[in-house]
């Protein structure tokens, strides 16, 4: 697909916050890259790729946002709402995931314009610790990831499409905003 990606810290089964990274008490186990230099060291190099899960088989899934795609990131009721819209209306959703409680759809980046003038920078961007104080739409662009499918989540469950990517290009974010933006509200 050409998405970059890198190795993600993973859930431990002894106890809720435990996290296969060196922080004690981390705050976001499982959800986070597993180097703090994941923006630099995130990747489409096969036969690094490769190593790296090879050395880390568990390792969750780590996608950066604002390189080839955004991420919309919705609770799971407006999530699977908007999803039913799209389909009735027969608008093209892109590649959509279930992450636990929430729901990811991935589309095309706003991080592409040649004047940074242009550049639309994202005010929903958020660190994943602050999600339980801003319960609604995110939007994950330049400088934030998401974890993908089939990472595991904090709660034991797997990450999973609900519609896989296909290779088709992904969709303007503005007309699936304009969707989740309805249903969130």
């Amino acid at each position: 697909m050409g998405w970059a990606s890198c190795p993600g810290a993973r859930p431990l089964r002894n106890g809720p916050r435990a996290c296969s990274c060196d922080r004690v008490g981390c705050p976001d186990a499982g959800s986070h890259p597993l180097s703090r230099a994941w923006q630099m060291q995130a990747t489409t190099d096969a036969a690094l790729l490769t190593h790296w899960w090879q050395g880390e088989p568990e390792a969750n899934v780590v996608l950066p946002t604002g390189r080839v795609f955004d991420v919309f990131d919705v609770p799971v009721a407006a999530g699977l709402t908007a999803l039913a819209a799209m389909d009735s209306a027969g608008t093209a959703s892109g590649p959509v995931a279930a992450n636990g409680d929430r729901v990811l759809f991935y589309v095309a980046t706003r991080n592409t314009s040649d004047d940074e003038d242009e550049w639309w920078s994202c005010s929903l961007d958020y660190g994943p610790s602050t999600i339980e104080e801003m319960p609604g739409l995110r939007w994950h662009c330049r400088d934030s990831y998401v974890l993908a499918p089939p990472s595991i989540l904090p709660t034991g469950q797997p990450a999973s499409w609900l519609r896989p990517p296909d290779g088709r290009p992904l969709p303007d974010p503005l007309r699936v905003l304009d969707v989740l933006a309805d249903t969130c509200e």
